[in-house]
């Protein structure tokens, strides 16, 4: 079987290539038990953060079923659209019903999102319910926007430049994408990066140009340079071809 071709990208950034879909999510899937169970065999708890859409479905659903002592493990997200939990572009209720279930059905879930709050009070409720969790977080499981942004942290969005901001010392923000639907909460860039390891989850041609042009361009242009550029955090890319 051919595996697919190395993306030119820094060499402190790992890259782990897929020619397909299903074993790319299982290998995403088995990358990050193990990590999960590292972190369990060192301290009392264990956390994982990931983000919505339909592309981590696959992940969530092979992750659900890895054998790990799930009571112990809290999982939350590096974003979340500002909608009711039981509205389809909810990434808490894809959370619930694509990994929370089987083997995982007993992880502790932190929501971001409360139901009819503002975007500015809900960041600042989700601020404190993130405080919940301890950090450094475990894994923090990200994916990329054909225009470049990752989490909720988009390059046309109100908000998004005091998140790609280092310095900024709120952990979650309230964006307004001019390109996409619902405001959203997103996690800042300095939480991203209060992480023991970031993984980066995509797929495809488009995808790949993106990703390679970001490596030298401006995070305000192409947020995901941002986690490129950086060297705090160990950057694993799980690419399918």
């Amino acid at each position: 079987m051919s595996v697919a071709e190395a993306l030119k990208l820094p060499a402190a950034v790992h890259q782990h290539l897929s020619d397909d879909a299903a074993p790319g999510a299982d290998a995403l899937a088995d990358f990050i038990a193990e990590q999960l169970r590292i972190a369990l065999a060192a301290r009392a708890k264990a956390s994982l953060l990931v983000s919505g859409g339909r592309s981590p479905l696959a992940f969530f659903a092979s992750l659900s079923q890895r054998e790990l002592d799930w009571p112990r493990v809290t999982i939350s997200l590096a974003d979340e659209r500002c909608v009711p939990g039981d509205d389809d572009a909810s990434n808490a209720r894809l959370v619930r019903e694509h990994l929370l279930r089987g083997r995982a059905a007993t992880a502790r879930f932190v929501a971001l999102y409360v139901d009819g709050l503002a975007p500015e009070a809900a960041a600042r409720e989700a601020e404190a319910r993130l405080a919940t969790i301890a950090t450094p977080f475990d894994a923090v499981v990200l994916g990329m926007g054909d225009d470049g942004h990752t989490a909720s942290l988009f390059a046309d969005a109100d908000g998004s430049a005091a998140g790609l901001d280092p310095q900024q010392s709120r952990r979650v923000l309230a964006t307004y994408p001019r390109s996409a639907p619902h405001a959203r909460l997103s996690l800042s860039l300095r939480a991203l990066l209060d992480s023991r390891l970031l993984a980066l989850a995509i797929s495809g041609e488009r995808k790949r140009q993106v990703i390679e042009a970001a490596v030298d361009a401006a995070p305000a242009r192409l947020p995901i340079a941002a986690l490129l550029q950086q060297t705090q955090v160990p950057l694993h890319l799980f690419f399918n071809a």
